[in-house]
């Protein structure tokens, strides 16, 4: 069997995808495997050193501040779609996924041109343009929310969960949490926060934790603190007038089993793994979705564990100003720490991965008796 997968731009689809591949993988060790994603983007670097391959589209995203801009964006979009013809032609997949990004559009389209069939990983609880419109000719729509009936034809949704890094949730899970805060290097007789804005950081975030930062240190909480690499020599310094044991400010965070298990509280945006792997597992959360996504997904995503009392949740725009005092009420009440938690992970699904890798062999085997 043949397997095209496409989308990336950030890890938050690169890694369910190489999840799924792997899955895959396990079902059908004889599978073939080519990844599409978007020239320049990180996924270019991380799928080859996961150990499958990829052929990058010259696709970019559409700016809100910059029309002038798009002329160039649409003349990107016609390239790739070209392209995207070549590479789906020259394949010929037995099934093509999509998780997300820049490039699914184009591939995805593409397969379904030639009667391929196609599978859409959707990871956010509000669902975005271009799922909508492929989804009128998706085989299959894997999703990670109740109630995506409202986006998608009902009789072909599958509710997966969204893929996550095994060796992530099962070390957390293995962890007892006064052993990570000491491997984390953490003194264990404090509750711990952690802060985190993704890879390249939140400007929010850090401004709102920089603030508040002596605050919380009174009120006797320790401070794991990951800045992103474009903050890091900004905010660095503010750490030294405090114990190693009691602050660290880091530009990335490498360990997270250690992070999840350690962790009393995590404030953190909503991206979709990142909400997947504080279900996973069971971490207490306080999220502060991005504004500056597509259609405001994050919001929503936050809002599918708000509402269940699974996690806290502060808008961006409010954020600055009132971080220390969420962050001190919170670890105040153990009682609320613990139910959020345990609300969260009764919303989890462990084996996303191989749940959505059963249906796209599913697929891919019909399409091979059908002859392509």
């Amino acid at each position: 069997m043949k397997y095209m997968i496409s989308g990336g731009g950030t890890g938050g689809h690169i890694f369910p995808a190489i999840a799924i591949a792997d899955a895959i993988h396990r079902n059908d060790p004889a599978a073939e495997f080519l990844f599409v994603g978007a020239t320049g983007r990180m996924e270019m670097e991380r799928v080859p050193a996961a150990g499958y391959p990829i052929v990058g589209l010259p696709v970019a995203g559409f700016s809100r501040s910059n029309m002038l801009a798009n002329f160039g964006v649409v003349v990107k979009l016609l390239k790739s779609m070209l392209k995207a013809r070549k590479v789906v032609g020259s394949f010929r997949p037995d099934v093509a996924i999509g998780v997300g990004g820049y490039a699914s559009g184009p591939v995805l389209k593409e397969a379904q041109r030639r009667g391929i069939p196609t599978l859409i990983q959707e990871q956010n609880s509000y669902a975005g343009v271009t799922n909508k419109l492929l989804a009128k000719k998706a085989e299959r729509i894997c999703v990670a929310y109740d109630g995506m009936e409202r986006f998608f034809p009902a009789e072909r949704i599958t509710v997966t969960g969204n893929p996550l890094r095994k060796a992530v949730v099962e070390g957390a899970k293995s962890i007892a949490k006064v052993d990570a805060k000491s491997r984390l290097g953490f003194s264990t007789d404090r509750k711990l926060l952690v802060i985190t804005g993704g890879s390249l950081g939140a400007r929010t975030l850090n401004r709102s934790i920089a603030a508040d930062l002596d605050k919380i240190i009174s009120a006797g909480i320790n401070v794991l603190w990951q800045t992103g690499k474009y903050y890091i020599d900004e905010y660095k310094p503010l750490g030294k007038k405090y114990p190693a044991d009691r602050v660290q400010i880091v530009p990335f965070l490498n360990e997270m089993e250690l992070v999840y298990a350690g962790a009393d509280l995590i404030v953190a945006r909503a991206g979709a793994s990142t909400i997947s792997e504080i279900q996973a597992t069971g971490t207490t959360a306080l999220l502060v979705p991005s504004p500056n996504v597509a259609e405001d997904h994050q919001t929503h995503n936050a809002n599918a564990l708000a509402s269940r009392g699974a996690a806290a949740m502060e808008p961006d725009a409010t954020i600055e100003g009132r971080l220390g005092e969420l962050v001190i009420a919170l670890m105040n009440d153990t009682e609320k720490l613990k139910s959020m938690g345990a609300e969260a992970a009764k919303m989890g699904i462990a084996d996303s991965d191989d749940r959505i890798a059963a249906l796209a062999v599913e697929i891919a085997e019909k399409q091979s008796k059908k002859g392509k």
